[in-house]
């Protein structure tokens, strides 16, 4: 039996503190593969966003390229790893797995003062406002939890791995690891 190609443009996507950062670090560094992280694509110093367009041209400018990782996908560029990838993971975990991850994370970074994305550190302050990360949690893990359930029917399928809890994301590394020759 012919293993499967070995893909070499894959998106991680998943609601918010799911873990796609570390799986996307770690399926490059498995994989041999350039991973890109997006917070450091979309958040300049001081917690400015960095403009949409210049966000859409960056990541468009990662896709072109041959190979890749991204450990997320936001709406204003979404169809361009989408359309791009050879595979698309996705982290469909119970709420109550990724919210542990996101506060255990958050408290964390806060009281360690740990440089997130260019040098940027979250707060207290921050994590309790409107417009904080956990609130976004909520805000948005609904929608991207459908959205992966619907890639995974869609005409995507074919490329789609829904993975929905932690040691299904263990055991499929370490299939992918058995199975993917070396690029």
């Amino acid at each position: 039996m012919t293993p499967p190609p070995r893909p070499s443009r894959i998106l991680v996507y998943g609601v918010t503190g799911s873990g796609k950062t570390t799986l996307a670090a770690r399926i490059g560094a498995g994989l041999g593969l350039p991973w890109h992280s997006v917070d450091d694509l979309t958040w300049e110093p001081g917690w400015v966003e960095v403009p949409k367009d210049v966000q859409r041209a960056r990541i468009a400018e990662i896709c072109d390229g041959a190979e890749w990782v991204l450990d997320a996908g936001y709406s204003g560029w979404l169809d361009i790893p989408l359309a791009a990838a050879d595979l698309v993971v996705c982290l469909d975990f119970p709420r109550w797995v990724s919210l542990r991850r996101l506060l255990w994370r958050t408290g964390t970074r806060v009281v360690a003062r740990t440089p997130v994305c260019n040098g940027n550190r979250e707060s207290l302050r921050q994590a309790f406002s409107g417009d904080s990360i956990i609130v976004w949690h909520f805000h948005s893990f609904a929608r991207k939890r459908r959205r992966m359930r619907e890639w995974a029917v869609g005409p995507w399928g074919d490329r789609v791995v829904l993975l929905r809890s932690p040691r299904a994301v263990t055991r499929w590394l370490r299939e992918l690891a058995n199975s993917t020759p070396p690029g």
